[in-house]
Formats: structure tokens, sequence, C-alpha cells
């Protein structure tokens, strides 16, 4: 067989079309019901053209080989490019985009960021429903989607793709029904959140999309100013939980509702938000941002209850990736109150969670290979000593493989940012050294807060720049490196 590995891609990539596909005859649908006939026409047969590529693709290549790590991560990195891509055809022959501002607002949505280069009330009704959709699609992800959608057995194949997207955790043993309970789940909290939307003052269309950018924790908003168009209490109350909500590990939600559930066959614990580790840490250190930006923010304010209310819920939104605003002003906060933020967007959620950030179970293994390096020097050379990492006993090997990883992740996480720190501080003289880290922090930690940097009068350097730092960021870096490297030296090994 001739050029197997790329034949195995080609597969793969077609199911990826497949599914987008799909997935685009919604929009088209939603842009019949508004009567918006332009959307639908140029929807429908995006969507035509793109399954009719999906379905060739399949057919020519079905008898290829089994699907490799290595393919997975190539796949990956190329497929959030292709599908983000053919989205933008949508903005630009629709919403009369340029083709960067299309591809930005794209890849911005796909990734789960939030960060915008238009006004989101001047879009059509399909425009506007197209963007929550795709941030509520990108939240478990576009490899994640085709496993769920076009898998049929569980294998090597299905697993190499699930791990392609900077997921590990298996919540059954086969990855089809890990990702079938994911989507059951996801589903479940959108309904519970358009609901409660709906009981707090919003409209169902705007319940709809917000609850769709909550959960998968994306913030694109159909509104020009966020959440703070609304300037009502009661909304920034109830949209909370679903943030938090979008943060926490699939495989934590499931143990919780089979604990909570009397008909369900399989036993779970009721107390699994409080059992969970990462879970914990996450509240912890959400505890922790909210009382040191608050106390930043106090002086901004001058009293403790408007610094409460805007700053925690800044917070929440940076902790949990999702971008919400309830403050459009963060370029006035303090030095200290914005690179709290910043920190906030670098950490990000749990693992398994539609967040972004470099995760706090990393931030975990880290602490916890520092405090056993220490723990070493105050025990004889010889000591056998086990590492415990939640309800996981590890050998030292294991241990250090763990850690070096993480370790690795986080040093080349912080390289982006420094390119993207580099970049934006030519192309954006006029906004100070806080506002420029706290703007790629939010693209490359897939946030959506912004000071004001982001936006259509940003030069294209910025932008293409940005667009970059979302999607390292989304794929967790390692599957771009290793597209170029497969275009640089092909897939054998070196």
């Amino acid at each position: 067989m001739r050029f197997p590995n790329l034949r195995v891609l080609l597969r793969d990539i077609g199911g990826i079309l497949n599914v987008l596909g799909i997935v685009m005859l919604v929009p088209a649908i939603v842009a019949y019901f508004f009567k918006d006939f332009v959307a639908f026409e140029h929807f429908l047969i995006t969507a035509i053209c793109t399954l009719t590529a999906g379905i060739v693709l399949r057919c020519i290549f079905k008898r290829s080989y089994d699907t490799e790590l290595k393919h997975a991560m190539v796949c990956a990195a190329l497929s959030w490019l292709i599908v983000s891509a053919i989205s933008a055809h949508i903005f630009v022959v629709v919403g009369g985009f340029g083709w960067i501002d299309a591809f930005f607002e794209s890849m911005s949505g796909w990734t789960g960021t939030g960060l915008t280069v238009t006004h989101p009330s001047s879009l059509t009704k399909t425009l506007q429903f197209w963007r929550s959709m795709m941030q509520w699609l990108g939240g478990v992800g576009v490899i994640v989607l085709m496993v769920s959608i076009l898998g049929r057995r569980p294998g090597t194949g299905a697993y190499a793709l699930y791990r392609a997207e900077a997921r590990e955790e298996k919540i059954k043993p086969s990855v089809i029904s890990t990702v079938q309970t994911i989507w059951w789940i996801y589903l479940l909290f959108t309904i519970i959140g358009i609901f409660i939307l709906k009981s707090a003052g919003m409209s169902l269309w705007e319940s709809i999309n917000h609850a769709m950018t909550a959960i998968g924790t994306g913030g694109f908003t159909i509104t020009d100013g966020s959440i703070s168009y609304y300037d009502n209490t009661i909304i920034e109350i109830v949209i909370v939980p679903l943030m938090i909500a979008g943060a926490i590990s699939f495989l934590v939600h499931y143990r919780f509702m089979t604990g909570v559930l009397p008909f369900r066959r399989k036993r779970g614990d009721a107390r699994a938000y409080f059992v969970d580790m990462q879970c914990r840490t996450f509240f912890l250190i959400l505890l922790i941002l909210v009382v040191a930006v608050v106390g930043a923010n106090i002086f901004y304010y001058g009293n403790i209850i408007e610094s409460l209310r805007f700053s925690s819920f800044q917070t929440i939104s940076a902790l949990t990736c999702t971008g919400f605003q309830t403050e459009m002003r963060i370029y006035e906060w303090s030095e200290s109150a914005k690179l709290l933020l910043a920190f906030a967007m670098i950490l990000g959620g749990c693992a398994g969670s539609t967040a972004g950030g470099v995760k706090i179970w990393r931030l975990m293994i880290i602490y916890k290979g520092i405090s056993d390096a220490i723990h070493r020097t105050f025990v004889p050379r010889r000591a056998i000593i086990s590492h415990r990492l939640g309800d996981r006993v590890l050998d030292d090997d294991v241990m250090n493989k763990i850690l070096s990883e993480a370790a690795i992740l986080i040093l080349m996480w912080l390289f982006f940012i420094f390119i993207g720190i580099i970049v934006l501080s030519f192309v954006v003289p006029e906004y100070t050294l806080s506002d420029i880290i706290f703007e790629v922090c939010s693209a490359q930690g897939n946030v959506g807060l912004s000071t004001g940097i982001s936006g259509s009068s940003l030069h294209p350097a910025g932008k293409i720049m940005l667009i970059l730092n979302m999607y390292v960021g989304r794929l967790e870096i390692i599957p771009v490196l290793m597209l170029l490297r497969s275009l640089i030296k092909g897939f054998k090994p070196l």
C-alpha cells in the first residue's frame, strides 16, 4: 500500500468532514425557520459539499490501516484547521467578514475561546446561533464528536483519536461508551441551563444561545456587552453554576449522577464533587483567587459589595475559561487584579472538562513533584518512597514520567504565551504590558475575557498571533508540534 500514513489521515479527515457536513444542516434549518434564505442557501451548499468530500475520502481510503496515536495527533491538528477554515467561509459569504476576521471568529468559536472581532447584536440570528453551536460542539471536541457519531467499535483507533484531543479519562471501559455518556451529560446540563436562564429573565432565544456557550465554557454571546448587557444580578448568579459545571470533569459528574439517581444500576458517589481531589483543588484555588481579586479591586469599586459582584464573576469566568463578562472595563483594573486573572486563565479548569488552560491536574502534579523532592531530602537514601496522586499510588518511574510530561507541556505553553506577548507588544504599543499579557493568556487559555485589544481594528499580525495562541492552547501544543514534524520529516522515526 503506497503512502499508508497519508491514507489513514485522509480517511479520518473524511470522517471529520462527514460530521461537519451533518452539523451544518442544523443552522440551515434555523436559517429556514427565520426566513434567512441567503444563509440557508450557503449553509446547505456548504454542508452538501463537505459531506460529499467526506464520503469520497472515507470510501476511497476505507481499507487503510488502523489509526495509531501518531496519526490521531496529526489528524487532530489538521482537523481543527480544516473545520475552522470551512466555518470561516460561512462568515465570509453570509456575514461579509474579511478572511482573517472570519478565520479569527471561527477559530475562537471552535476552540471555545470567545474573543470576537464583530458586534454580535448586528449579526443575523442564523450567524448568532452558528457561533453558539460552534462553541457548544467545540467544547467536547471535534474528534470526540466524530468518534461518537461514526465510531462503530471500540479499539485502538478510537482511543488514539480520543487521546489526541488531550483527553485521557474514560468513564466506561469502551471509548465509544465514554463519549456517548459525555454527550448525555452535556445535553442534560444544556437543557437545565436553558431552563434556569429563561427563569432568570432571558428570552428563550437568549437562553438557548447562552446555555450552549456557558456549559461549553465558550463565552460567545448574542449581545455586544456580553452578560453586562443585562445588568441583572439574578442572571449573573444562575450562570455561575453553569460555568463551573463546564469546568468540572465529566467523570466526576457521572459519579455524582450515578450516586444520586436511585434507578441507576451502577452505584456512584453522591459526594463526588467533594471527594475528587482535582475538584477539591479547583474549588480551593477558585476561593483563593476570588478573595484576592476582590481585595485588589476594592478601591476601584469603592465598596466590598460592588467589588464582590464584579470581581468574583470575572474570576470564575477566567478560571473556568468561559469568558463571559459583567465588567467591560477590565483595562481600568489594577495591574495586580489583571495579572491574577491572567494566572487563572493560564491555569484553567479540570482535566476531562470543556475548560481550557493547562488544567488543575497538571498543577497538582507539579506541586506533588516539588513536595516529594523536598521530602526525599529528609529520608534515608535507600528508603522506598511511594507517590500518592489522588486515589492512585505510583512508583518512582511512573511519577517521574508524569511529572516530566506535565513540566514539558507547561514550559512549551509559557513559550507560546511569551511569543504572543512579544508580537502584540509591537502591534498594540498603546496598551500596557499587563493588558497584553491578559489578552494573550485569554486567547491561549481559550477564555475570551478581553481588555479591548481584540477587535476588527487589531492589526492582522495581532489577529494571526492570537489565532495561533487559541489553536495551540486548545490542542495543548503536542499535536501541533506533531503536525509540523510530520510535514518536515514524515512519520518515520528520527
